[in-house]
């Protein structure tokens, strides 16, 4: 609604009534103006705005008339001051006058009183005439819009300036934290995500670093991007990169990442995020740390394993997966949730330069708030890749309302990483050549009908080399994946189970993980 008409009518108000006023702003004024002035020396008073005629009927009936001086600071505004207007609504009692035409003007002031009405007869209150009426309403309506305009354009000014500040602090925060080396920043974002803050570092640094970042070559393709090796301040970053279509997976992997107290290490640290216009279309970029070695899949098949290594990269894999699965309760009601990996392969793990892993890959993550009880799904409801699907999810008969459900999928996935991780082993002779689980009994790229028919009516398993039945720490390593995998979902280990039992084969051979 425009507030042209009721701005319109308040000024028509004063108009009006400064009109009855003497104006003294067109007379001419007088920088020394002599005034008769009953409480002065000599009756007289000096000033540089009006001489000043007040005029009082006392309660017993006697009018008191008094003369003084205004100063030019006392006339409020100076064109039409309040003082010197008629006061219509006490002229039986007080009148005053206002002159600056000569001096001593104030001494013949002529302000008359009216006469005091003969005492009403009593008679019913009676409401106000329409043109009363209206005044009242639009001097009300007027005086609230003003109101509430001020208070309008004063919660705008302290937000715009408390946004501003914000900005300020983030800007400056930002710039402060990038003025430092790269290998110290990546430290101060991993302190970020440790901490329990759960929103990795602050998200104009995250854009920051996307900015800066150049990219060097591919270095693989996966289900929703391809990954690229890039450059940031002369450190190597792994870069994703999600089309638009896989808009939902870069949300979901990237608020994954960014869950409270989830930074750990033996799962992919997270860097940054970003959506970037290449000229053509937008890309979502996914920056993580990047691990020269590749994936576990890649490892394997060209490195075989002795016994250390395999226990670092099976306890590495375990022990991450652990952490996914915990419920972590943190200081000042920061809480890490439960969460389910649903598509762990060894094409999902990456081999750190200290031969340990790290779980990658979060797209399809599902989170259990402990605290409520609830289950986070991703958009995509894919479940995993086939090969490593458990029974119960090739048969439709996984409870999906029931996380510890899911959690168990994921255990039978880690024991067939377990057993492709064995597999390379030099333990008990050569090591075997690297193969895929199930690659005798499926093809390339199996389908779901035929992974059922495998592995849930056949109930078929990877196979054991004989010679891994006469050696620890191969002896325990065979019960531990065949625990894993068990055809029943309740008789699985947990993973916390199968990080205890592997770290004790590592202390076995007196090794300690740095």
């Amino acid at each position: 609604m425009s507030l042209l008409p009721v701005v319109f009518l308040l000024v028509s108000i004063y108009s009006w009534i400064a009109a009855e006023a003497i104006k003294i702003g067109d007379i001419p004024g007088k920088k020394n103006l002599r005034c008769l002035c009953d409480g002065c020396q000599n009756k007289t008073c000096i000033t540089d705005g009006v001489c000043f005629t007040q005029m009082m009927r006392l309660k017993d009936g006697v009018i008191k008339t008094s003369h003084s001086c205004l100063s030019r600071d006392q006339l409020f505004p100076v064109e039409f001051p309040f003082l010197c207007l008629p006061n219509l609504r006490h002229g039986r009692s007080f009148g005053s006058a206002c002159c600056s035409d000569h001096h001593f003007c104030n001494k013949d002031s002529n302000i008359t009183l009216l006469d005091l009405p003969e005492p009403p007869a009593p008679s019913p209150p009676s409401l106000p005439n329409g043109h009363q009426m209206y005044l009242i309403i639009g001097a009300a309506v007027g005086a609230s819009v003003i109101i509430v305009l001020f208070a309008f354009i004063f919660f705008l000014t302290q937000r715009r300036n408390r946004l501003a500040s914000n900005k300020k602090s983030s800007v400056e925060e930002a710039a402060r934290l990038l003025e430092d080396g790269p290998d110290k920043v990546l430290g101060t974002i991993s302190e970020m995500t440790t901490s329990g803050s759960g929103s990795g570092c602050p998200l104009l640094i995250q854009r920051t670093i996307a900015r800066q970042v150049s990219l060097i070559k591919s270095v693989g393709k996966g289900r929703f991007g391809e990954v690229f090796l890039g450059r940031w301040r002369g450190e190597n970053v792994a870069v994703k990169i999600f089309s638009t279509r896989d808009e939902d997976s870069w949300k979901r992997e990237v608020e994954i990442y960014q869950t409270v107290m989830l930074r750990h290490e033996n799962l992919l640290g997270f860097i940054a995020a970003d959506n970037k216009d290449n000229g053509l279309s937008t890309q979502l970029w996914l920056i993580t740390d990047y691990h020269e070695l590749g994936s576990l899949f890649d490892y394997l098949t060209v490195t075989p394993l002795d016994i250390v290594q395999m226990l670092k990269l099976a306890y590495s894999v375990a022990n991450g997966l652990a952490h996914l699965h915990m419920d972590i309760v943190g200081t000042a009601d920061r809480r890490k949730p439960a969460i389910a990996h649903r598509d762990l392969k060894s094409k999902n793990v990456l081999v750190k330069r200290n031969g340990q892993c790290v779980i990658a890959d979060l797209g399809l993550a599902v989170r259990y708030e402990g605290k409520t009880g609830l289950m986070n799904f991703p958009a995509n409801e894919k479940a995993g890749t086939v090969r490593y699907l458990a029974p119960e999810v090739l048969n439709k008969s996984l409870n999906l309302r029931n996380f510890e459900s899911l959690k168990s999928v994921d255990v039978y996935a880690l024991g067939l990483t377990l057993w492709e991780i064995c597999h390379r082993s030099r333990i008990c002779g050569s090591a075997e050549d690297y193969e895929l689980p199930f690659a005798r009994e499926v093809s390339s790229d199996p389908e779901i009908p035929e992974m059922r028919e495998v592995v849930f009516v056949q109930k078929k398993r990877p196979v054991f080399p004989n010679r891994w039945s006469t050696k620890e720490p191969m002896i325990t390593l065979t019960r531990l994946m065949r625990e894993c995998w068990s055809h029943n979902p309740q008789a699985r280990l947990t993973a916390l189970r199968v990080k205890k039992t592997l770290a004790q084969l590592l202390a076995n051979e007196d090794v300690k993980l740095m």
